[in-house]
């Protein structure tokens, strides 16, 4: 397909956005329409990640409205609103859902010092979603954030066969190297168009192709030139055509590419 971005004709292959919270509030009033957009412009699919018990149910009614893949999981934010029943309940709905072709992932969860939760807690929570992702054979989708030795540790033992994807990854390529050597892939979203993302675009720059999706984590990892007030899967565009200047690659080789690593992730 042939796309108009900043004037120039941009030729992709369709494109996935492997992280986007379209069942938030965010996009209450115009979600339909958002789809369409997002149709006509060539996005194809978007993988929506759960992160907490009462969000789950209204984000599997959207997924399942619009047809997307999804996730479910506890996103560390969330841990100090679980109950003593919420890992049970997770592992529960998991069942119910396991011949559900659209169950693509475990997540979002992991670790994050920056936020109030108790990190004992995010630690537990999310050893316990490492051994689901074993259970169930299916990819975690990881958010960390100042916790990267922990959860590098954490990954070297893990037993989970299909590995996932950092989300939001905004580091170097020795760091991004560590996690692409254990077998996951890197979510690559908003920040990469900010002008002082100068690690992360190096690391575009130096790892190959191979080790990336790319995901938007809508409404939230709004570029810093954005003239929208939230984020949207509308920026895949972008993204795609400053991977493909970093990377020194045609839009088409690039697009190619990022299509089959997502779809190989999580088996759509």
């Amino acid at each position: 397909m042939t796309l108009l971005v900043n004037d120039e004709q941009f030729k992709i292959f369709p494109m996935i956005d492997s992280h986007a919270h379209l069942d938030f509030s965010e996009f209450d009033h115009d979600r339909g329409e958002l789809f369409q957009q997002m149709r006509d412009l060539g996005v194809e699919q978007v993988v929506i990640p759960g992160v907490s018990e009462d969000k789950w149910a209204n984000q599997v009614r959207i997924a399942k409205q619009f047809d997307c893949p999804f996730a479910l999981g506890i996103h560390p934010w969330f841990c100090h609103s679980m109950t003593n029943q919420t890992l049970a309940n997770l592992r529960e709905l998991l069942l119910r859902s396991q011949q559900d072709e659209k169950l693509v992932a475990i997540g979002e969860c992991g670790l994050d010092k920056l936020h109030k939760s108790n990190f004992a807690t995010q630690l537990s929570v999310f050893k316990a979603q490492i051994l689901l992702a074993e259970e169930f054979e299916l990819p975690l989708i990881i958010h960390c954030v100042k916790s990267h030795e922990e959860m590098l540790n954490l990954l070297k033992v893990s037993k989970n066969v299909r590995k996932g994807v950092i989300h939001g990854f905004y580091g170097g390529p020795e760091l991004a190297s560590r996690y692409v050597h254990l077998g996951y892939k890197l979510g690559i979203g908003g920040l990469l168009l900010n002008d002082n993302a100068h690690k992360l675009q190096q690391t575009v720059a130096e790892l190959p192709l191979s080790a990336f999706v790319l995901e938007t984590d809508s409404p939230a990892m709004r570029p810093q030139n954005s003239d929208s007030d939230r984020n949207s899967p509308l920026i895949l565009p972008l993204l795609l055509k400053k991977m493909a200047s970093l990377q020194k690659k045609t839009n088409v080789l690039i697009s190619e590419q990022l299509y089959l690593n997502v779809s190989q992730l999580f088996d759509l």
